[in-house]
């Protein structure tokens, strides 16, 4: 459960019911998901977070599956379980297959063993890789 429960849009004050309107827009979607609506108890908060991931998800230099991996990798080595469902089915609807989502958690368990162990040996960078 939401630590303050859920804003549904019947409940919603204006300004609340206007960033769902956007974000059911935007996705082409009738619902608007749990994570939204436990934000929008800070209407400024909800917003501006809207507005952040709407700027930055949209497609750009990266494509919008590309984006959704990132996410999804990210995701998995925050272990937040409900950004992993979302942007699991995320990846999915833009064409991630099993077998990329199986490659994509082995690189992402790699990235972290390897990362740990260059952390705990503070390995010097290499020149070559400096910038």
């Amino acid at each position: 459960m939401a630590t303050y429960g859920l804003v549904e849009y019947e409940q919603a004050a204006p300004e609340v019911r206007a960033v769902y309107e956007d974000i059911m827009a935007t996705r082409q979607t009738d619902r608007v998901n749990n994570f939204w609506k436990a934000l929008a108890h800070d209407p400024a908060l909800l917003r501006r977070t809207w507005a952040l991931v709407k700027e930055t998800m949209q497609p750009g230099a990266l494509d919008a599956l590309t984006k959704e991996l990132i996410y999804l990798a990210v995701s998995i080595t925050n272990q937040c379980a409900y950004c992993i469902a979302s942007h699991t089915a995320a990846a999915r609807k833009a064409g991630m297959s099993d077998q990329m989502f199986a490659e994509l958690s082995a690189v992402v368990a790699l990235a972290n063993y390897t990362n740990r162990l260059a952390s705990g040996y503070q390995v010097e960078i290499d020149e070559p890789f400096r910038s």
